[in-house]
């Protein structure tokens, strides 16, 4: 199955040049539409307002880290559903065991490439 290059995702991290590189990775990898937020507070508004298919965030941001933006998104009705990968520069066990916990839909240690971001939203979204 291919996955439509054409859905919406959402990158959220705090620093702007981790979400510029982000972005660069999906646009080589085939992705057009890329919505930015730089917190989970941020990243649910932005939610609420628009129409989101799929869920890149980092782990360690102020105001509302990834882990409790996750659970924030699985909590809500409407947002429950969507496909989440969470991105951190730590592979720390616990953090990803706190994410599986809470739902996350798939997880990626920072730096990585292109290859791995698009195999990973390929996975996550073959399992829808």
């Amino acid at each position: 199955m291919d996955v439509d290059k054409n859905m919406e995702i959402l990158v959220v991290d705090d620093f702007a040049t981790m979400r510029r590189v982000i972005k660069n990775l999906l646009k080589q990898a085939g992705y057009k539409n890329i919505v930015e937020a730089e917190d989970g507070v941020a990243a649910l508004s932005t939610l609420k307002s628009q129409n989101i298919d799929f869920i890149i965030s980092d782990w360690n941001m102020p105001n509302m880290n990834g882990h409790d933006f996750l659970k924030a998104v699985r909590a809500d009705n409407e947002l429950s559903g969507l496909p989440f990968l969470m991105v951190t520069a730590e592979g720390l066990k616990e953090n990803v065991v706190l994410a599986i916990k809470a739902g996350v839909s798939g997880y990626i240690v920072k730096p990585f490439t292109a290859e791995v971001l698009n195999e990973k939203i390929e996975k996550i979204t073959e399992n829808m």
